[in-house]
């Protein structure tokens, strides 16, 4: 029971009409089940009702204590969900389940534990606005509110409207809602960043670590003056920066394996030109279909395909980025008998060097000069951002290569990609992620040769679906129960980066760590 929370004209007659109820002692506990379903209800209230209730007084000792102690204060969460699907909810899904997976990730990471038992069933549609991540229940029954909104954009939008007051916000890398220094500003009360999903390149981190901007008022200087407005202004800077720094957390792993196996896809999809390839072999409702050329026959015109057609098989195929996803694609692309090699600050073990007959490279443009294939599975930042742009494509890249990229559309210069497949630099494009998100109608990918795109949906199939769920239930949970989150799920915690931030985005960041400290993060393995 929330003691903030203002107890409306038909609760205290509810209560009223409860206290004149002649209880024995017998039917307290039904009332008191009773009062636990009003979510409003104040200790102030609560205790008006107790005192009017003296059948009950001598057996409700215990309770009182309880309610004489500080009540938990009840959040807010505002999560910016994708819509949901067009056509509606599906009457049944293509599948009556997902797969199930072992207990723990292939890095032993356990998969996401929360402990209240949800209320859906893993492989219904939980990531839109009416899924809810399958939250509203868990929320309310403890007296919290959820606010689920797919408007995230503009000043004007819902997600903007509820921002100064909550305390939680989720969203997901599939449906961003941007959370940069000017609206981390606004957010008054915010204490807790979830992504839905893997990857937080849409949160201003910096700011996240800097109370000033998190309290909701970016830090002021002082004009020397002495009025009563600046001695205000000092008094709330000074209020400001005592208060703590936003927490930063996503649910690491959760989508991984789905990402990778999207990402084997795009490769095999680009390599063999299968998008015209379907293409061709469909129909228009008029009967007609459209060769590569642009001429009409019968609709079985194989030269036109297999021209651009070629076979994995030998190829040198690289990854920028060897984390868990990028990892993972190399453990997928081994079979296929190509030669494999990756680049990141992080180097590989090396037997797993040794186990995957993986060649290293210390730069990106190293490894591009070597590499027919290139996917990028790599964080979002100040270090990566616009990476493949006119210079990497043309002066590092060979000629013809495919560049696979699953992981932030900003990693790459997208007119410099649109250019690339123009004039045949570049074979082939296979993405997933795009900027902004959703792209719109004149973005012009949409409309470039020789690319096969998705919508941002790699790590949202209904499998991660009910993974990355439960993680952030995983993740409330420890909010508000006041306990440590898992250390892989925090990116900034306590002004810093932790966790899996501090593997990830410590460039992004800046942090000027001793030659001792970055050795342990960036060391080469002996």
């Amino acid at each position: 029971v929330g003691s903030n929370l203002i107890c409306s004209k038909s609760i205290i007659m509810s209560l009223i009409s409860l206290a004149s109820v002649k209880m024995a002692s017998s039917s307290f506990s039904s009332v008191v089940a009773r009062l636990n379903g009003l979510m409003t209800t104040t200790t102030t209230a609560t205790t008006h009702f107790l005192k009017k209730a003296p059948a009950a007084a001598t057996t409700s000792s215990s309770f009182m204590m309880m309610m004489s102690s500080t009540p938990r204060r009840s959040i807010k969460v505002l999560a910016a969900l994708y819509p949901d699907p067009l056509c509606g909810y599906p009457p049944e899904y293509a599948r009556t389940n997902v797969p199930t997976i072992k207990d723990t990730y292939a890095d032993g990471t356990r998969l996401p534990t929360p402990k209240s038992k949800p209320e859906y069933t893993p492989g219904e549609l939980l990531g839109c606005v009416s899924g809810e991540l399958g939250l509203r229940s868990f929320l309310e029954k403890q007296g919290h509110t959820l606010v689920v909104t797919s408007d995230k954009d503009g000043e004007e939008s819902e997600f903007e409207k509820h921002l100064h007051d909550a305390d939680v916000v989720i969203s997901q890398p599939f449906w961003p809602a941007y959370l940069d220094e000017a609206r981390l500003a606004k957010a008054k009360k915010l204490q807790l960043v979830i992504t839905a999903g893997v990857g937080s390149d849409h949160v201003d981190l910096e700011a996240c670590k800097s109370p000033g901007v998190q309290s909701g008022r970016l830090r002021v200087h002082s004009s020397g003056t002495t009025s009563k407005e600046e001695e205000k202004k000092k008094t709330q800077q000074n209020s400001d920066e005592n208060k703590p720094p936003i927490t930063v957390a996503e649910v690491s792993f959760c989508n991984s394996i789905s990402v990778a196996e999207h990402v084997v896809m795009l490769v095999l999809v680009s390599v063999r030109n299968f998008v015209n390839s379907h293409e061709m072999a469909r129909v228009t409702s008029n009967g007609t279909q459209k060769s590569m050329c642009g001429a009409y026959d019968d609709g079985w015109n194989i030269a036109d395909l297999v021209q651009r057609a070629y076979d994995l098989e030998g190829m040198h195929v690289g990854t920028v980025g060897a984390g868990r996803i990028g990892l993972a694609v190399l453990r997928r692309l081994k079979p296929f008998d190509v030669t494999l090699h990756y680049t990141d600050f992080h180097r590989l073990d090396k037997s797993v060097e040794q186990e995957l007959n993986l060649t290293f490279h210390e730069t990106p443009q190293e490894l591009a000069q070597a590499c027919d294939v290139i996917t990028i599975n790599c964080p979002l930042h100040s270090g990566t951002e616009n990476l493949f742009d006119d210079d990497m494509i043309r002066n590092h890249m060979r000629r013809g290569a495919y560049l696979i990229n699953t992981a932030r559309g900003l990693i790459v210069d997208r007119d410099a990609v649109v250019r690339a497949l123009n004039d045949g630099h570049l074979s082939g494009y296979g993405g997933d992620v795009w900027f902004p998100q959703p792209a719109p109608l004149d973005h012009p990918w949409r409309t470039m040769p020789w690319s096969c795109l998705t919508p941002h949906m790699s790590g949202s199939t209904l499998s991660a679906q009910a993974r990355y769920a439960a993680g952030v239930r995983e993740i409330l949970e420890c909010f508000l129960a006041k306990k440590p989150i898992r250390d892989e799920y925090l990116i900034v915690h306590g002004g810093r980066l932790a966790g899996a931030g501090r593997h990830s985005y410590i460039q992004d960041c800046h942090r000027k760590v001793e030659d001792e400290e970055w050795e342990e993060i960036h060391g080469i393995p002996a």
